[in-house]
């Protein structure tokens, strides 16, 4: 394996790329493009890379599905840690090229949700075209195949691009959430602030099926960041469930619930515990009466005493 070696979603000049280059340690990897999410993350099972930063969720349109389902299938990956990056995009265009002129253009398909509104306004008989990202997109436009590509400005050197528009988004602070993912290994220890992700299962379908899952993690004083679910593949009503938790695996809490949850469901894939980002602990809010760790030891004690007969 190398060890030196990150993967991202490319080719160079997306938003991926400029997360990745927010943490430290990418000054001393050599960072390797690939053409999308399950190309990153296969990187990392082969053993080329030692990590892949992906997307994973958008404030605006929600869970990337392809992240999501690469996680949830095949050879297990974990989650060390979370990137938060503003997104705005700018229209890349060909140098001398008119916004009257603008007939087709291209972006990832996460992309168009979150300028559709200017879309509407600016160019409403423009042609929209998916891209598999947002700099292969200005890579499209350099190429002459479509006139402009909504993509980071930063991404327009990068192809011989201007930005004809720039700071385009119908959704103020909108923000993408990308994970670094590397092989399954012991979680990096607790921060105080941290998130637990998990893919659940549900055994069959029945009234009350999912509540169950969910009062796993309620009755154990765990808040849901996340929970959106995905088809399994075999067949129309069969869904697995991505949930992202407050907390930490080692927080008696969330510990508990896990395995509440691996008692009643067929299959619970452990996705990681990691820091939550831009959260410091002392933002963290109190935990309810009951949840913390010390009265989780404090009522197994109890029990103990009373099954020697000393309480």
């Amino acid at each position: 394996m190398s060890a030196t070696r990150y993967t991202y979603l490319g080719p160079e000049g997306t938003f991926t790329e400029a997360a990745l280059r927010t943490l430290p340690e990418a000054a001393t990897r050599e960072l390797v493009p690939m053409v999308s999410v399950p190309a990153a993350l296969d990187a990392v099972r082969n053993g080329d890379a030692a990590a892949a930063l992906v997307p994973i969720e958008n404030s605006v349109e929600g869970g990337v599905t392809a992240t999501l389902d690469e996680l949830a299938s095949g050879e297990p990956l974990m989650i060390y840690r979370e990137v938060l990056l503003p997104i705005a995009f700018a229209l890349l265009v060909r140098p001398g090229t008119k916004l009257s002129s603008v007939k087709t253009v291209t972006g990832h398909p996460v992309a168009q949700p979150q300028v559709r509104n200017w879309l509407r306004t600016h160019l409403p008989d423009a042609l929209w075209e998916s891209a598999a990202s947002n700099a292969d997109g200005a890579r499209l436009v350099q190429e002459g195949r479509y006139d402009a590509a909504f993509a980071g400005e930063f991404a327009a050197a990068t192809y011989g691009l201007e930005p004809l528009v720039t700071e385009i988004h119908d959704a103020e602070n909108a923000e993408t959430r990308f994970v670094l993912v590397g092989r399954p290994a012991r979680p990096a220890a607790p921060t105080g602030a941290d998130k637990t992700s998990v893919v659940i299962w549900l055994g069959d379908d029945h009234p009350g099926a999912l509540l169950e899952l969910l009062q796993e993690f309620a009755v154990r004083g765990v808040n849901l960041m996340l929970i959106q679910s995905r088809p399994t593949g075999a067949g129309i009503g069969n869904y697995c469930f991505a949930v992202d938790a407050e907390g930490h695996i080692s927080d008696r809490r969330v510990g508990e619930a896990l395995m509440g949850l691996k008692r009643i469901c067929p299959k619970v894939r452990f996705l990681g515990s990691y820091p939550r980002a831009g959260v410091a602990p002392q933002d963290v809010r109190a935990l309810r009466r009951g949840t913390t760790d010390e009265e989780f030891t404090s009522a197994s004690d109890w029990l103990a005493r009373c099954q020697d007969g000393r309480a």
